[in-house]
């Protein structure tokens, strides 16, 4: 994203690995954590909300245990 503003997250810890969003023209929102920020997240405001919902209730908390 040429001349994107990133946002840090207000929920980011300092000592930790950090989320950053951008907002794009067209109305889209990217994400990308500090550690690896090449690879950028592209998601709807309509379909952030549900992920940040579900982020916080810990429904994703198990993705990570599946991974090989």
């Amino acid at each position: 994203m040429p001349q994107s503003h990133w946002q840090k997250s207000s929920y980011s810890e300092e000592a930790s690995s950090c989320l950053y969003l951008a907002a794009s023209p067209s109305g889209k929102i990217h994400l990308r954590e500090s550690d690896t920020p090449e690879t950028v997240l592209v998601i709807t405001r309509q379909r952030l909300h549900p992920l940040i919902s579900g982020t916080k209730t810990g429904h994703f908390d198990r993705a990570g245990a599946l991974a090989p």
